[in-house]
């Protein structure tokens, strides 16, 4: 990489340019961002995976800017315009912004009413009343009558509008322009006039004015999707007698009347040409900055849903509760697959409940289920409320799980693939079971926008939403290793190396071979080459395979360090990992060399005291309050308990059991100031919220955690 770029990046990341260099190589290489984090402490110095991206990101940006450099000094210079003083300009130039305002006098343009004016033979003029040192003006304007220009005042307005050009290329009103904009641009939201009644949802927004510094990202994307659907009005502007002001001072050296002429094309090309270039300016470079925000609250929560609480492989009984249509059950084994199926109609209208309870608890027998599972949506209190009153066998766990995004995935081409004989009703109750038992094995199979856990994510550009939530999965998938024996191939294809080719041939061998042994016999899989081995095999899990390492994150280029350990403590690897005293013995400076360091080291012996453990927390039991089953039931001062369903910069959702989530604001989430709602809470997270307000028409409930102790809310 180039020297410059190194010290940019040093500097603006605060990170040694040696860690940069040897990151950048990394990544050239092909190695993946969870590898790096994980397996190259020693050559990164111990970054993280977000200042690994960091580093990618910046690097890619600034080799954008050369790109563009190297294609508009070819520009100007196939134009035979390109002087050395121009050229040392662009070298310097160190964003977009100053490339493309450098560039402007020489980009080029569609017909306009400058070039128009220059066809006839104006610019002489143009620059006589751009000095301004001219004393008969309208005299020397006759000199430039044609048969193009018929009067004085056509040649005076034509070198008007070429002098209005000028002004909006000019590099020094342009800075001038945006800083205006930057200090005191307001965004302004009217209604059309014509759409009052169909936009009421934007009724906040109908004559609204505010500082744009000062917009938050989900008021901006609120208006944006309003004057998208045509029926707000937008506009980004300051002051426009000070924006004049300003340039004025630029351009108007006397008061003669040339210095009238150039006022009047000062007037123009703010109004005409250059406001409007500038406000385009902003309303992409604040439109960017909220889709960033957006995308990063939303990467958040995906993040939290993600590395939601596993049940774990037990069996499960899971419900997709509804009404008319009954109630879909499923019997799945450990591993998910599925055993049963069938419908209950324990609700209105049919209420068929002793069948149904009989059928629920003649289920649970003959499967051997440990958990039950329900879906959260159309009837799931009513559903909860007949489960929890049925009497079985064993001490059965019922779980509530939030079915978003479940029917995406019953009708997607992964959900037919999974389950072609059977319809959407069945694979969206697979869905929920599944996702008690591990919520990121099954999220990882839907789309990460449709899970429902974001902010204005339909509106923010939709190729950095996808960038960034990929990575998120990628970074929950590496973060906790998958079952290579039992994952599925959407599950393998985010993992470090392989992509949906391999992650098939896995899938593909296993079915033919049968279970992996060990992660050596990975090297068998068709297209599996040393890159592609070296980037996977400390996230794929061998459950008691050949080697107890396999069941670990220690990476297999690292097993002749535990293998030497062991020996010196004259006792197996096996007995290592199961003798604490042992394992306190070991000094593990005896053991760095020249591709082991410290970092890796203490990675080592931490994994040997917890062999394959899942980062995730245990999955903890929830009720909802019982008599609370719908919004009529609601009464301002209840104190329920609730699970938060999403979080975004101007509060939190919280479910409390009636199908519709309220709304914690920003402002009741704490008896103190609180800046952004992700300080205090998390996603899933089991809270007690008040009653503050219930708008049963609007479906809207307002709900408040202050008051309430912290101990309650952890």
């Amino acid at each position: 990489m180039e020297k410059r770029h190194l010290e940019i990046i040093s500097k603006s990341l605060s990170v040694k340019p040696v860690q940069i260099a040897n990151t950048v190589k990394l990544l050239a290489e092909g190695a993946t961002i969870p590898f790096i984090s994980r397996y190259r402490k020693e050559v990164t110095g111990s970054l993280d995976e977000v200042q690994i991206k960091a580093i990618r990101d910046l690097l890619n940006k600034l080799v954008e800017i050369d790109k563009r450099r190297e294609s508009i000094i070819k520009s100007i210079h196939e134009q035979g315009k390109l002087t050395s003083e121009l050229r040392e300009k662009l070298n310097n130039a160190d964003s977009i912004t100053e490339l493309e305002d450098l560039y402007l006098p020489y980009k080029p343009k569609r017909k306009t009413r400058a070039s128009e004016a220059r066809q006839k033979g104006l610019e002489p003029l143009a620059k006589i009343i751009f000095e301004q040192k001219e004393t008969n003006i309208l005299q020397t304007a006759k000199e430039f009558i044609n048969e193009k220009v018929p009067a004085i005042e056509d040649a005076l307005q034509g070198a008007c509008d070429i002098i209005a050009e000028w002004i909006s290329e000019d590099r020094k009103a342009r800075d001038v322009v945006r800083r205006l904009f930057g200090r005191e641009a307001q965004i302004i939201s009217m209604v059309d006039k014509g759409k009052i009644e169909d936009a009421v949802k934007y009724k906040d927004y109908f004559d609204y004015t505010e500082p744009l510094n000062k917009c938050v990202s989900h008021r901006l994307l609120a208006m944006r999707r309003g004057e998208n659907e045509g029926f707000l009005k937008l506009t980004v502007k300051p002051d426009e007698d000070k924006a004049i002001e300003a340039l004025a001072g630029l351009f108007v050296k006397s008061s003669s009347e040339t210095s009238d002429y150039v006022m009047k094309s000062v007037k123009d090309s703010y109004k005409r040409l250059l406001g409007p270039s500038i406000e385009n300016e902003f309303r992409a470079g604040s439109k960017a900055t909220a889709d960033k925000e957006a995308i990063k609250v939303f990467a958040g929560n995906l993040s939290q849903l993600l590395m939601a609480s596993p049940l774990g492989e037990k069996r499960v009984l899971a419900i997709d509760p509804g009404y008319r249509t009954g109630c879909k059950i499923v019997c799945l084994d450990e591993q998910g697959n599925l055993l049963h199926n069938e419908t209950i109609y324990p609700n209105a209208p049919q209420k068929e409940t002793k069948q149904a309870a009989k059928k629920i608890t003649t289920l649970a027998s003959q499967y051997k289920i440990q958990a039950i599972a329900i879906g959260n949506g159309t009837a799931s209190r009513e559903t909860e409320v007949f489960i929890k009153k049925l009497k079985f066998s064993t001490d059965l766990q019922v779980f509530v799980v939030n079915e978003a995004g479940a029917s995406v995935y019953s009708a997607s081409s992964v959900g037919r693939e999974e389950f072609p004989g059977y319809d959407v009703t069945v694979r969206g109750a697979v869905s929920i079971g599944r996702r008690l038992m591990d919520p990121l094995a099954e999220l990882v199979k839907i789309e990460p926008k449709s899970i429902g856990v974001g902010q204005y994510q339909h509106d923010v550009d939709q190729a950095w939403l996808k960038e960034s939530l990929d990575q998120v999965v990628e970074s929950c998938v590496n973060n906790v290793g998958v079952n290579l024996n039992t994952a599925s191939k959407y599950l393998l294809t985010y993992i470090s190396g392989l992509g949906p080719g391999l992650a098939q041939n896995i899938i593909d061998y296993r079915k033919d071979k049968g279970p992996f042994k060990d992660r050596e016999e990975l090297k068998n899989i068709p297209l599996m080459g040393s890159r592609a081995f070296q980037q996977s095999a400390g996230f794929l899990r061998i459950r008691n395979g050949k080697n107890p390492l396999d069941n670990t994150s220690i990476h297999p280029e690292s097993y002749y360090i535990i293998n030497k350990m062991a020996e010196k403590s004259g006792i197996t690897v096996e007995e290592l990992i199961e003798n604490e005293d042992q394992r306190k013995k070991i000094d593990i400076k005896e053991y760095i060399d020249e591709k082991t360091g410290v970092p890796t080291l203490k990675d080592i012996i931490n994994e040997l005291v917890r062999p394959g453990r899942d980062p995730r927390s245990k999955i903890k039991m929830f009720e909802f309050a019982r008599d609370i089953n719908s919004i009529n039931d609601l009464k301002t001062g209840m104190i329920l308990p609730g699970i938060v369903t999403n979080i975004t910069n101007f509060g939190a959702f919280v479910d409390v059991g009636v199908k519709q989530d309220g709304l914690v604001h920003i402002s009741q989430i704490a008896d103190r100031y609180v800046g952004n709602p992700a300080e205090i809470v998390n996603l899933n997270q089991q809270v007690k919220v008040k009653v503050l307000d219930v708008d049963v028409e609007r479906k809207r409930i307002q709900l408040s955690m202050k008051g309430i102790s912290d101990t309650e809310n952890k």
